[in-house]
């Protein structure tokens, strides 16, 4: 029997009810958005159906009545519905009132005439993080460490076949309870429709399948890097270079964007002592590792049998967790990179100043010691005069047995421990 498994991002729905008139879930495609709004919703229009999308073009406010809050689903179908509830929330006077759910901003932007600040508030919902899908313990808290928990206790059990597995299968909802063979399926699935209908629906612009499968492939062999368009046409140079600009490019990339399948993550901007320049370009990733796997066609055994690759398709699962677990905190997912190539995986920024740095190794002692030594190098450079001291320092492991803290205060904690 089907049960639902609780989101990360039900707490913050809940929340945003009972203070604002509408909420807006956005997310990719399949992310779950719709099942947890329904969750919440005393009523739901789904704009999938044809008659409804009629209706909405006739009278939008027909469509939004009902039982609150009312669950409109894929809204950006029909635009004009924005306002409709905006003028809604405005004569009604409650909070709760709308949920909105979309995987893809409206193609045409000029039907939405006000930007709903305070009537709508926005939450984005991503793929299952592995506390979600029941594949972390969670005895270690992304809280706890900010809280300045001292010592972290956890055990896993996750090896490199496991953790190869679910980077492949990635965090989809419909995967989770298939039998393994047939979870891989639905993240090539979801390749297959976006490189076919979505990117080129998402703004009425007709593209290239293939032109879309080799601009997500050479962004896949580049995930955690800052790759500007030109270095994506040197990549694809082969079959393209003669045949696409920049230009369309740049297109390509920013549809992928509007659909959700990549989320950039911003440079972080620290003060330091020295006068080192620091790196500005945002960091390209998938929104969930699976894409990047289905993309280059390889499997759990192909990842095993190629670890740069699986490390880099790690550090975007640890991404997509830990914006996932942050987002309770306020927090946000930055990347720190100056020009003498000190570079910094992950920064959890919390609204509050408070800040932590991750490296992401898939395991082994080397490799650990390698990242607390990264991370203990940048936090030396921070002016702790004009910005606080790092709240925690640690090195967030694919495979490894314990969570713990090393004498230098350094957490070395598997990803499958981890939970908000």
């Amino acid at each position: 029997m089907w049960k639902y498994r609780n989101r990360v991002t039900d707490q913050l729905l809940s929340e945003k009810l009972q203070s604002v008139g509408g909420v807006l879930i956005q997310g990719p495609k399949w992310c779950g958005k719709t099942t947890s709004a329904e969750q919440f919703a005393k009523s739901v229009v789904y704009m999938a159906d044809p008659q409804n999308i009629r209706m909405a073009e006739l009278s939008a406010a027909h469509v939004l009545k009902g039982d609150v809050p009312r669950l409109v689903d894929e809204w950006q179908v029909v635009p004009q519905l924005w306002d409709a509830a905006r003028f809604e929330i405005d004569h009604r006077h409650q909070p709760g009132q709308f949920i909105f759910t979309g995987s893809a901003v409206p193609a045409d932007m000029s039907q939405v005439l006000h930007s709903g600040t305070g009537r709508f508030s926005r939450l984005t919902m991503r793929t299952m993080s592995l506390y979600e899908s029941g594949e972390s313990t969670g005895e270690v808290s992304l809280k706890d460490l900010f809280g300045g928990c001292g010592e972290v206790l956890g055990q896993s059990d996750t090896g490199i076949d496991r953790l190869a597995f679910l980077i492949c299968r990635g965090g989809w909802p419909s995967s989770i309870d298939l039998e393994e063979r047939s979870a891989l399926q639905p993240a090539c699935d979801y390749v297959d429709a976006v490189a076919n209908l979505d990117i080129s629906r998402v703004d009425n612009i007709q593209r290239n399948p293939a032109r879309a499968m080799a601009i997500m492939r050479s962004l896949a062999r580049n995930q955690g890097a800052q790759v500007p368009a030109t270095t994506i046409r040197q990549d694809i140079a082969a079959n393209y270079a003669d045949t696409i600009s920049v230009d369309s490019i740049v297109s390509y990339v920013e549809a992928l964007k509007n659909i959700f399948v990549i989320e950039d993550s911003p440079a972080w901007n620290p003060n330091i002592r020295s006068k080192t320049a620091i790196r500005t370009s945002d960091t390209r990733y998938f929104s969930d590792p699976s894409i990047a796997a289905a993309v280059l066609g390889v499997g759990p055994a192909d990842l095993v049998g190629d670890l740069n690759t699986m490390g880099l398709l790690l550090e975007t699962l640890c991404v997509r967790d830990l914006r996932v677990y942050s987002s309770v905190l306020d927090g946000q997912i930055c990347h720190y990179r100056d020009k003498n190539g000190l570079e910094c995986d992950i920064v959890v920024h919390l609204r509050n100043g408070q800040y932590g740095l991750i490296e992401v190794k898939l395991g082994g002692d080397k490799a650990i010691e390698a990242g607390a030594t990264t991370l203990q190098a940048l936090a030396s450079k921070i002016d702790t005069d004009r910005m606080p001291a790092p709240a925690f320092l640690m090195v967030l492991t694919g495979v490894g047995r314990y969570a713990y803290r090393r004498p230098d205060g350094v957490y070395v904690v598997p990803i499958s421990t981890l939970k908000p």
